[in-house]
């Protein structure tokens, strides 16, 4: 066990934890932010995704000692204009079917958003690449990219 200093969604956090530990697992059993989801635990489906230093990262293969001393944010507190444009996109084309990867799928469109403010669709799909949808919502999930990025250009 070792201690470890986190900002997680802007507010400081100490940890007494495994160094291996898995961030997902800080996030979820030492911090009680559960809006990160557990997939499959080998960064293949995108369901853990969060934003370290403002990047897209996965969260299950991430040992919270690679994470220690970064600004970690979570779904419970994605915000800005990219965030705002994608959550209110996602409403308009209903993307949500059952819920369980959609926390991943919106950390993945904001952290898009924000490197490229107009993706086209190749750059959406490889933007997106490793977020799996069991309920095939792929096709709403691109427009509604195409819709926060429209709403984004003004």
């Amino acid at each position: 066990m070792a201690k470890f200093a986190l900002t997680v969604n802007g507010s400081p956090h100490e940890v007494d934890v495994d160094p291996d530990m898995p961030l997902l697992w800080v996030l979820r059993d030492e911090l009680g932010l559960t809006g990160t989801k557990f997939g499959c635990g080998i960064a293949q489906c995108g369901a853990c995704t969060v934003h370290l230093d403002g990047q897209a990262q996965r969260s299950c293969v991430t040992p919270i000692e690679a994470a220690a001393g970064g600004d970690i944010v979570t779904i419970e507190a994605i915000a800005g204009p990219e965030a705002k444009a994608v959550q209110d996109a996602w409403i308009k084309h209903d993307v949500p079917q059952c819920g369980y990867c959609q926390s991943g799928q919106i950390m993945s469109a904001v952290a898009l958003l924000r490197e490229t403010p107009q993706p086209g669709d190749a750059e959406i799909d490889a933007g997106m690449t490793g977020n799996i949808c069991r309920c095939a919502a792929y096709v709403r999930i691109r427009q509604a990219i195409r819709t926060a990025a429209e709403t984004l250009k003004g």
